[in-house]
């Protein structure tokens, strides 16, 4: 057994080549073989950029108003205890609302030791309702 206490690993600040506004990453733990995890917290208007999964992703909203986006369809709004999975190669974005601030924990496989294919940035034209 291993128990992490919060704070185990200090907080980051997410890469600029990934998001867009404030974001930061904690606890990120990977399990034994591809399974990774992590708690990310995006400040209101931050968000990610395009991206997909070879494996897909699972995001779990744990607190905040939080918007997502596939490639094509309109934005969604998500909250706490909403359960979003983004499709194998599915090309999406995921964030906090204009307003407020959303965290949610990130479940991803790897595939090929490659877990996501970060593309551009979303705009702030792409970033409007």
């Amino acid at each position: 057994m291993d128990i992490r206490r919060p704070g185990f690993k200090p907080s980051v600040q997410g890469p600029a080549e990934w998001f867009t506004g404030n974001v930061r990453v904690d606890a990120p733990f990977a399990g034994s073989g591809a399974l990774a995890c992590a708690t990310v917290t995006f400040e209101p208007g931050a968000r990610t950029a395009w991206h997909t999964h070879p494996l897909g992703q699972t995001i779990l909203i744990t607190a905040g108003l939080g918007w997502v986006q596939r490639d094509g369809g309109p934005i969604e709004d998500v909250r706490p205890g909403d359960i979003v999975w983004f499709e194998p190669g599915e090309k999406h974005w995921h964030g906090a609302s204009p307003e407020c601030a959303m965290t949610h924990i990130a479940i991803t496989e790897s595939k090929d030791g490659k877990s996501s294919d970060w593309m551009e940035h979303v705009s702030d034209a792409q970033y409007q309702r």
